[in-house]
């Protein structure tokens, strides 16, 4: 019967909405890498990274210029803060709640946490390459870390300070 509930129904496609934006992200982090490096493959790209770490290097967006490994990790961070629900893509945990949790959904909302941080820890070579999106990544998580701790110590729903947590 939840399906019926026009609540639970708003929620489900807010949540998928805020996760496309997320890998929207990861994607043109991926074809980004795939223009400068000419590969996916992660031994290569992070062989060849130190070759284009030069500021010569660059994405030409609006007569602006944009160092390409600043870009490419500040896209491949965009597709992990859509998986973890960080601050800016973190609009649908106090929605994730509406309606019933089986198992099966809570072990799938743990694995995509862990997979943006896996993502960022995978990809930390190509990252150590821009000191930029490292301030980034410092800085949303830190206001992550203090939003979703402070919000989740308001909470009087067990499963929305689950929810935070996470």
């Amino acid at each position: 019967f939840w399906f019926t509930r026009l609540q639970a129904n708003k929620a489900a496609i807010k949540a998928m909405l805020v996760n496309r934006v997320g890998d929207f992200g990861l994607a043109l982090g991926i074809m980004g890498c795939f223009t400068i490096f000419q590969t996916v493959d992660f031994s290569t790209i992070f062989a060849r990274a130190s070759a284009f770490s030069e500021p010569h290097h660059y994405f030409l967006f609006c007569n602006m210029r944009f160092h390409a490994i600043t870009v490419i990790c500040i896209l491949l961070f965009i597709g992990a803060v859509g998986k973890s629900a960080q601050i800016g893509l973190h609009t649908r945990l106090p929605d994730a709640m509406e309606g019933p949790t089986p198992v099966s959904a809570s072990i799938h909302a743990a694995t995509m946490v862990t997979a943006g941080v896996f993502m960022i820890a995978r990809c930390s070579p190509l990252f150590e390459y821009s000191s930029t999106a490292l301030i980034v990544i410092t800085f949303v998580g830190a206001m992550t870390s203090f939003f979703a701790a402070t919000t989740g110590i308001l909470q009087n729903d067990l499963k929305r300070v689950i929810a935070y947590s996470t």
